[in-house]
């Protein structure tokens, strides 16, 4: 495994060793001692996984501490747009978000932190998403923000016209009025 470093403090890729031959591939997808090597000691509690149509978008969505959640999140099938955005009121690159197409091909995880909104959308016909999670969900501690707030300007790689949305996601407060307490 090797980090990379994104253009955000703290939101880092993992890039696994696979391993390939002629039956197919290998590679450790999770595996804490050498995560800790690398300076990311992390205790996952929980582990999320959905399934999602051409077109879906999730997201924005975090969890006020004290139930913040630190997410490894990969995809198992298919690709995806993921973003982050940081919340982080006493970081220089608070509001700024990163985005990094993630798939079942490129085998990256992107490690996303306490202090930012999480979301994806799906550019294939369908995708698997897994993500590890530090803290369990609270449903009194979840807040979002609108995946289309003109402020963020997030290019999610699809017409957000024909964007698949749920109703929660729908009424979500912009940016500036969300109830992030990071």
């Amino acid at each position: 495994m090797n980090i990379e470093q994104t253009s955000i403090k703290d939101l880092v890729l993992i890039n696994p060793a696979v391993f390939e031959d002629s039956r197919g591939y290998f590679f450790e997808s999770y595996n804490k001692s050498k995560l800790a090597n690398l300076g990311i000691h992390i205790d996952f509690v929980q582990d999320n996984q959905s399934f999602s149509k051409r077109g879906t978008l999730r997201g924005l969505h975090y969890q006020n501490p004290p139930f913040a959640q630190t997410k490894l999140v990969r995809v198992l099938q298919g690709e995806i747009m993921d973003i982050a955005v940081d919340l982080r009121r006493d970081s220089p690159t608070f509001g700024k978000h990163f985005g990094i197409v993630l798939s079942a091909e490129n085998k990256k995880q992107l490690l996303i932190p306490h202090g930012f909104a999480h979301g994806f959308s799906v550019l294939s016909e369908t995708a698997v998403v897994l993500y590890k999670c530090d803290q369990y969900y609270n449903k009194q501690s979840e807040g979002g923000i609108r995946y289309d707030d003109a402020n963020l300007n997030i290019d999610w790689g699809m017409d957000l016209a024909t964007a698949i949305v749920s109703d929660k996601d729908v009424i979500l407060p912009n940016f500036s009025t969300c109830n992030s307490q990071f």
